[in-house]
């Protein structure tokens, strides 16, 4: 049964990340090492700093000016405060990271969602015909934790499938991988063969239509047999069922971060969305 007192605590406790002093604390410092070496101009923020002011922006859905007016209310706490040009350079320049060490033994949930490039709204689009498509973030999630440990950010024309080799890859470096459980969208024989030689539990599920034949790959023709044989059983004995977890963050991170991006550039659009999940991150360890 859920402590609804500790819960309602840790919901408070995540405005404290978005205006942190733990950075100023180390101000200089960080500076200090920043700038050793560096040869011409010699960064004036430090990169904490500017991750904070990332969090805050995206966090808060606010353009690049009303960022800097936003730092000029704490000017008295912050050594000294950014212009809108500095905030839009550093923050898409940050090295972003949603790695996090969650323990051995990890399940991850993969699969991937849809994010609007612009939030026009439906009249525009049948106004002017114009359509300007999505990204699609892939993410592998720890089942226990719920937390994103891989993530990885493509057009909508990328197909799921060649995404989880690299994604498994990037959550082996937040622990041991155990088992990987994704839907009929990652069915193939190279995910099946890349989990078998990295000894991961595959809990794929197989498309309806799916031969009971190896056809070169041993490992997904045992899958497709125990699956067309006794499909629960087949659930039961993966666990199957923790897949929808994913699901679950996806809802989550939406209703935080809504469901488009502000920026316009590619690139910046893919910082943005690094920034959201790292933060997303952060309030689950909260």
């Amino acid at each position: 049964m859920r402590n609804w007192t500790n819960y309602n605590e840790r919901l408070v406790r995540r405005g404290e990340i978005l205006i942190s002093d733990d950075c100023f604390k180390n101000w200089d410092k960080e500076l200090a090492e920043m700038n050793c070496r560096k040869q011409g101009r010699k960064f004036l923020f430090p990169e904490s700093f500017m991750k904070i002011v990332g969090y805050a922006k995206v966090y808060f859905w606010l353009p690049y000016r009303q960022t800097e007016g936003l730092l000029r209310t704490y000017s008295a706490a912050i050594p000294k405060v950014p212009d809108y040009t500095a905030i839009y350079k550093r923050i898409n320049r940050l090295d972003v990271t949603v790695d996090t060490k969650v323990g051995n033994d990890i399940t991850i949930a993969i699969d991937s969602t849809g994010i609007k490039v612009a939030n026009r709204g439906e009249w525009m689009r049948d106004k002017w015909n114009r359509r300007r498509g999505f990204l699609k973030i892939h993410v592998g999630v720890d089942v226990t934790s719920k937390k994103i440990v891989s993530l990885k950010i493509t057009d909508e024309r990328s197909h799921d499938a060649q995404h989880l080799p690299s994604l498994v890859q990037q959550a082996s470096s937040c622990g041991t991988i155990t088992k990987a459980l994704a839907d009929a969208a990652y069915d193939s024989k190279n995910n099946f063969s890349f989990l078998y030689h990295n000894d991961i539990v595959p809990g794929i599920k197989v498309r309806k239509n799916s031969s009971g034949r190896s056809g070169g790959c041993h490992p997904r023709k045992v899958s497709v047999i125990s699956q067309l044989d006794n499909l629960q059983y087949w659930k039961d004995s993966v666990s199957y069922g923790k897949r929808w977890i994913v699901e679950s963050v996806f809802s989550v991170f939406k209703r935080i971060f809504g469901e488009h991006v502000m920026a316009h550039k590619r690139h910046n659009m893919e910082k943005e969305l690094e920034l959201k999940a790292s933060l997303y991150n952060r309030f689950i360890s909260m």
